[in-house]
């Protein structure tokens, strides 16, 4: 008995399910992102009917004020994490990959970049809280009382010790690939043309690690905007940045009926955050392409 002819099975249509191996990641993104972008933004214009005093509401001084001592957190803590996590990379350049010391700091950089909430407020009240390891050693050994002038931790100021902790950790992750793909090769050159190993940093190291170190600085900015856990632990009176304030708006017994404003500043941090990650994927594209 023969076999079917080649050309009949040419004509036998085929399904290409290559596409489907996205349908997890599709699911995640309209769960996680489109979905609570549409709840917040229809909820903020619409009160029984189309309105936008919540959208307007975002103009009110404090709404302001809120939105700028997020900024200037996340800018502080993006800045002092993305400095100090870029010399700890710097720092295990010359380590091997697979030995003790890389391989440990890395493994802790994976947990402690994940590490907030309650267990992270903890942390800081038992180390430099008012009656902390690290303020009662201070006070006793020292004589120096670093809240002479008042329980700083338990305010605004307080979320920079915090978001540090967790700004170096996911510095060291993000940065360590692209300081790591830095040939030596280009080093080895440069000194055999009679260049300084400053001149190499200088024309070509940084320059050429730039965009990554910028790209990094804006995941770190928009990792500490979007905290929440964190400043609602350590930080239980007042709503000093915008997610406490969208927790105050849906929770306030004194503020009745401001639901919806809720929405409108989710609105207003996404696009926030929206703005800030598009930047920083035109960046990382630019630096994928000697990283390749």
């Amino acid at each position: 008995m023969s076999e079917p002819s080649a050309p009949a099975r040419r004509g036998v249509a085929r399904v290409d399910w290559s596409w489907a191996g996205l349908l997890p990641f599709g699911v995640y993104v309209v769960l996680f992102l489109v979905l609570p972008t549409v709840l917040a933004l229809g909820s903020g214009l619409f009160d029984g009917d189309l309105t936008f005093d919540n959208i307007a509401a975002l103009g009110d001084p404090v709404i302001l004020a809120t939105f700028w001592n997020s900024t200037w957190v996340s800018v502080v803590t993006a800045a002092l994490g993305a400095v100090v996590g870029a010399f700890v990379c710097y720092a295990m350049l010359g380590l091997p990959e697979t030995g003790f010391v890389r391989t440990t700091v890395d493994a802790a950089s994976g947990v402690l970049a994940q590490f907030g909430g309650v267990m992270l407020a903890f942390t800081i009240v038992a180390a430099i809280g008012t009656q902390g390891v690290v303020t009662l050693f201070l006070k006793n050994a020292l004589g120096f009382d670093p809240y002479a002038d008042g329980a700083w931790i338990y305010s605004l100021p307080g979320l920079i010790p915090a978001y540090f902790l967790f700004q170096v950790p996911l510095m060291v992750i993000t940065f360590m690939p692209a300081l790591a793909a830095l040939k030596p090769q280009w080093a080895e050159a440069h000194l055999t043309l009679g260049g300084t190993r400053m001149n190499f940093w200088r024309h070509v190291g940084f320059p050429v690690l730039a965009p990554s170190f910028l790209a990094s600085l804006l995941l770190l900015f928009a990792n500490a905007f979007s905290s929440y856990a964190t400043a609602a632990a350590l930080a239980s009176q007042g709503s000093q940045i915008v997610p406490l304030q969208i927790r105050t708006a849906l929770t306030s017994e004194t503020l009745l009926g401001r639901e919806n404003l809720a929405g409108a500043l989710a609105f207003g941090m996404i696009v926030v955050v929206a703005v800030v990650m598009w930047v920083y994927a035109l960046i990382q594209k630019r630096a994928a392409r000697w990283q390749a």
